[in-house]
């Protein structure tokens, strides 16, 4: 790694010959396989992008020009050429770089963004911003996938860019899902130039207005003219779509050829105004296992083999897994069930049910708010869908669940994979945010299974909801072994009976195996608790208050925020009922998560037996004033060191 090595900012890579970038590019091929093998990551999108990278970095200034990349998963080969090769050895783990971009790891990174299809709309802002503050000398670049345009926020921001004329903005489209070969080579190149000359332009503004006065057949002439015109470069360049949103279209260029790149991000950042740069890449370039991926080539990858893309351990059995083989079984049963997920269909364990079910199975990719909103169409229509999506994505049609799905009373079920701490993605992508919202929408169901037999069990109860919307939340990784219950009464499961009635443990989904644990623990502190799943935790059962009115104290351990989580409403349930029950959370804090382990995250936050049960016999002694944070201190909120847009 003789090269990268000495690569410290992007102002080193303007002074390397044609044949020391090429070497450079298999140098960082080679060490994104080696590091991110060992660490788990992003890989294949990033070894598709080490040509484009660098091409950037010698075309335009960074920091002074802003790179933005959506999403920021895309972003390894940016670091490593921002000075940040030591960081690799602990990529995604506590005291190592951030999975994506993150302002407090460098000033080249100004975004610090996960959810796709949002770069285009932050660097519209952006280069609004430096337009109308006289900074005109800067350039906003903004690399989006192809796959980001998927999403129509990304739509919504192309329709306002392309309005805008006083913009230095350059959008590189990332495309490696497609390639329109016959337009990659000179001739394209040459009417890229011609078409973002200034002259082109006034000749074509020309012509329109001297064959518009020429009476009778002027304005024919003109539109025939222009339609050849159009057509000649349709046959070429698939630009129509953008050049008729009012954007100028540079491309096809073969991503992967640095000078053809960087003669065409000259032209673009010269150009003045929003250009659009279409490139051609090759997801997973230069790893033979990656490419053999046909289906996801490589896009993230646990702890693997480094030659042969192997994984090193096997995991048991996923609560994915569970889910997926619980809703085929579903399927074969009933006709009217049906699968939607947002471009995660192999991740949401949706896979199973298309290759049983294809006819029955939608990918409408990086698009939650249409999942959930058609989801809502297909039952009006009779049918019962599946939503699959990752906890952290549904905050993102928030608005479809509640007024398009819930005040419909659709039958709708929701499916939350990654639900609760995720930990290694970062802030972005811990699932901690669905029970407190989900809690504020009527007529709503919520399930948070324990294990992977209340998986399959909640998950056939709620596809016999047919009048209201219902939910499944799991987290992430290896499901828990099945703790079955003593007893259940009026659908809570009793899991562990303590001796005395001292305190009550309400024990939220995945929580449910430490729970029991720091019961038996506190009843060798001589602290009678029980244990309580309730499975469901929207609507709570009545039957609580009566359960809850024996004990002296109320604990609620859940994994998501303390904030307007299960706990509280909870405690507005005693308070309607007029039960004077102290209740205790133990959850998540209202912060931003810095990346960490899963378990890391928990021991710092106190949620562990020996915390959990330290702080039941506190309550239990009527030491109220303390908290389970005072056991252990709180992770680094990130959100502290969050720099300001420069």
């Amino acid at each position: 790694m003789a090269m990268l090595s000495q690569i410290k900012s992007p102002a080193d890579l303007k002074k390397l010959s044609a044949e020391e970038i090429n070497h450079l590019s298999a140098e960082i091929r080679s060490f994104l396989i080696e590091k991110v093998s060992k660490s788990g990551g992003h890989l294949g999108p990033n070894l598709g992008v080490v040509e484009l990278t660098i091409a950037i970095h010698r075309i335009f200034d960074s920091p002074k020009d802003v790179v933005v990349f959506d999403t920021g998963h895309q972003s390894y080969v940016h670091k490593l050429l921002t000075g940040r090769m030591a960081g690799f050895e602990k990529l995604r783990q506590r005291g190592g770089l951030a999975g994506y971009p993150n302002r407090s790891e460098s000033e080249h990174d100004v975004v610090e963004n996960s959810h796709a299809s949002t770069a285009l709309s932050w660097s519209d802002g952006i280069a609004k911003g430096f337009s109308l503050t006289n900074q005109k000398d800067r350039v906003v670049v903004c690399v989006v996938g192809d796959g980001a345009l998927t999403g129509g926020m990304s739509w919504e921001a192309l329709n306002n860019i392309s309005t805008s004329k006083n913009e230095r903005l350059v959008i590189i489209v990332n495309d490696n899902e497609r390639s329109y070969s016959p337009t990659i080579g000179g001739l394209a190149t040459y009417l890229s130039t011609l078409r973002a000359t200034s002259g082109y332009e006034k000749f074509l503004d020309w012509g329109k207005g001297v064959l518009e006065r020429t009476p009778v057949v002027g304005q024919p002439i003109y539109e025939t003219l222009h339609g050849v015109k159009k057509g000649i470069k349709d046959i070429v360049a698939p630009q129509g779509m953008f050049e008729d949103l009012g954007l100028k279209y540079l491309g096809p260029v073969d991503g992967h050829d640095v000078v053809a790149m960087e003669k065409t991000l000259k032209i673009a950042k010269d150009y003045g105004q929003p250009v659009l740069v279409h490139v051609i890449t090759e997801k997973g370039k230069g790893h033979a296992p990656a490419i053999n991926d046909e289906a996801e080539k490589f896009h993230a990858v646990g702890v693997v083999d480094a030659e042969t893309g192997q994984p090193l351990s096997k995991g048991g059995k996923s609560w994915t897994s569970v889910f997926s083989d619980e809703l085929v079984k579903i399927g074969a049963e009933r006709s009217d069930v049906v699968a939607i997920t947002a471009a995660m269909m192999g991740p949401t364990g949706l896979d199973k049910f298309e290759k049983a079910f294809p006819d029955r199975t939608f990918d409408v990719g990086i698009a939650e708010q249409h999942a959930a909103t058609s989801a809502a169409g297909m039952a009006f229509a009779g049918l019962h869908p599946v939503v699959a999506v990752y906890s952290t994505f549904l905050n993102r049609a928030f608005d479809q669940l509640l007024l398009d799905v819930a005040l419909h009373k659709a039958g709708v079920t929701f499916v939350l994979d990654r639900a609760g701490v995720t930990g290694d993605d970062g802030p972005s992508h811990n699932g901690m945010w669905d029970l407190a919202l989900t809690g504020i929408v009527p007529t709503l169901h919520v399930a948070a299974p324990r294990d992977a037999e209340r998986v399959r069990e909640t998950l056939r109860e709620a596809l016999d909801i047919s009048d209201a919307p219902s939910l499944i939340r799991f987290p992430k990784g290896a499901v828990n072994a099945d703790i079955p219950a003593f007893e259940r009464r009026d659908g809570i499961d009793v899991l562990y009976r303590g001796e005395s009635a001292d305190v009550l443990l309400v024990s939220i989904g995945a929580f449910a195996s430490i729970a029991v644990e720091a019961a038996a623990q506190a009843y060798r502190e001589g602290v009678g608790v029980t244990v309580i799943d309730p499975r469901w935790v929207k609507p709570l059962p009545k039957s609580l208050v009566t359960m809850a009115q024996r004990y002296k104290n109320v604990v609620v351990l859940e994994d998501g925020i303390k904030h307007g989580g299960i706990a509280s409403t909870i405690s507005e349930l005693f308070r309607d009922a007029q039960l004077n029950v102290p209740v205790h959370s133990i959850g998540l804090p209202l912060a931003f998560l810095e990346h960490s382990k899963r378990a890391e995250i928990l021991e710092d936050l106190g949620i562990t037996v020996q915390n959990i049960t330290r702080s039941l016999v506190a309550w239990n002694s009527s030491e109220i004033g303390m908290d389970i944070k005072e056991v252990m201190p709180r992770p680094l909120d990130e959100n502290e060191r969050r720099k300001p847009l420069r």
